[in-house]
């Protein structure tokens, strides 16, 4: 149940960032477009109220294209508000204008839905364009964890949050090395060499308060920290009484790596894996590699290609079906203008250009485009007919990036072994066999 719950989540994910690509690009003409955004327990009274104050003052906009459209705009807004009675239980978000499509016709635009966790943003904008801030905040994961990578070269603090990981700061640090010369001296450079660990320990200990720790309510910004090095070093600080208490309670795990720096910080990420299953870095990490496993021990349990998974996934064979979230790939319903028969072709931006696509190869007779739906959408619909779950992948991690590069960008692990190219064979031999019919 959680896993079908985890995969609806993901999906409502993806739509959310598809939707807020599709409105960072709009534009319109004026201060058309308005981007409202209401709050769990807001009132549908007060925003009606909003509205129509607003409409008194818009009224003695000048000019008078722009005075028609912003009208135009609240009207709609207006009117989409009257279908609710109340504020949904996740608040309610709504967006409406006319913006300028990439041909210069305008045509009016209005979304309302209810986002999928709630929203703490209360927002009234008229501009040129849709504000999706407070959507994009929406799609930070929860969990977000700390990590600090220090060695004798130097420190790395960096977070994780879902699939992105991000570096905050790094310095580096010159450490007197220990050596047998000096005499009498050897004291005293002792002395040198442990105080300056004893400084470098400081500085980590005083930068990790300044990233890990909120300055507005004084408590730790990350859900957990790891501490990595390949040196002693974040034992000391680990141990150290300079370390900030309210930190030191959320060290979730001390990790030996063989390198410092962004090197250091991906195998912490690796080490840590138990500890951070939730996130989803990891999650997509394991997935791939799962993937890449069949492949090199030729299970036949795998497929790659638009075609061959969705032929798999026509027979029921696909357990867990992978697609990069932004997958160009169109999914066309075309009918034969002579038989009417109805054709189904999946092609990417190169092969919409090309005009043989939409003609019959042995009649040259037209196909007509009865639709055009994104690939990806059609599979957040679809996919549960075809008993799989999807999984939408990035290629922020370098096995992400293999997996969209060499793969496509979209294939699946099966259920059992199959040989998707015998099946091609057998479409071989039915094709011939009605031509000589």
């Amino acid at each position: 149940m959680s896993d079908s719950h985890e995969t609806d989540k993901n999906i409502e994910m993806w739509k959310i960032k598809k939707l807020i690509k599709g409105l960072e690009s709009a534009r319109g003409n004026g201060t058309s477009m308005i981007s409202l955004i209401m709050p769990p327990r807001d009132q549908v009274s007060r925003v009606t109220k909003m509205l129509g104050d607003e409409y008194g003052t818009a009224s003695n906009i000048k000019s008078r294209v722009n005075r028609q459209s912003v009208l135009g705009a609240i009207t709609s807004a207006q009117q989409r508000l009257k279908l609710y009675n109340r504020v949904p239980p996740n608040g309610l978000v709504l967006y409406t204008g006319t913006i300028v499509t990439d041909d210069g016709k305008e045509k009016k635009v209005t979304i309302d839905f209810e986002p999928f966790k709630p929203i703490n943003a209360s927002l009234y904008l008229c501009d040129n364009k849709f504000h999706t801030e407070a959507l994009s905040e929406l799609l930070e994961s929860d969990d977000k964890f700390g990590f600090i990578i220090m060695d004798g070269n130097g420190t790395l603090f960096g977070t994780l949050s879902g699939n992105t990981r991000e570096v905050l700061h790094k310095f580096s640090v010159d450490l007197p090395k220990k050596h047998g010369r000096g005499g009498q001296s050897a004291l005293r450079f002792a002395r040198l060499r442990m105080e300056k660990r004893h400084n470098y320990v400081r500085k980590t200990a005083e930068l990790a308060t300044q990233f890990f720790i909120n300055p507005a309510t004084s408590q730790p910004n990350v859900a957990g920290l790891i501490l990595a090095g390949s040196a002693d070093f974040k034992t000391e600080l680990s141990q150290s009484d300079m370390f900030d208490q309210r930190l030191q309670c959320k060290i979730l795990n001390v990790v030996d790596v063989s390198y410092g720096g962004e090197s250091g910080f991906n195998q912490a990420i690796e080490l840590s894996a138990e500890i951070l299953a939730n996130v989803k870095f990891i999650q997509e990490k394991k997935l791939i590699g799962k993937y890449f496993e069949e492949i090199s021990q030729d299970t036949g349990k795998y497929v790659f290609g638009v075609d061959d998974t969705l032929k798999a996934l026509e027979m029921g064979a696909v357990e867990t079906l992978m697609v990069w979230e932004n997958l160009d790939v169109n999914r066309f319903v075309l009918k034969h203008s002579a038989t009417g028969e109805i054709i189904i072709k999946h092609l990417n931006k190169e092969g919409e250009a090309d005009q043989s696509n939409f003609r019959d190869p042995s009649t040259n007779a037209e196909l007509e485009v009865q639709e055009k739906t994104s690939l990806l959408e059609w599979f957040a619909n679809e996919y549960k007919k075809f008993g799989c779950t999807l999984e939408f992948v990035t290629n922020k991690s370098q096995e992400g990036s293999q997996f969209c590069r060499g793969f496509g960008g979209i294939g699946g692990i099966l259920r059992y072994q199959l040989d998707i190219r015998s099946f091609d064979d057998l479409d071989d031999d039915e094709s011939v066999y009605e031509d000589s019919d």
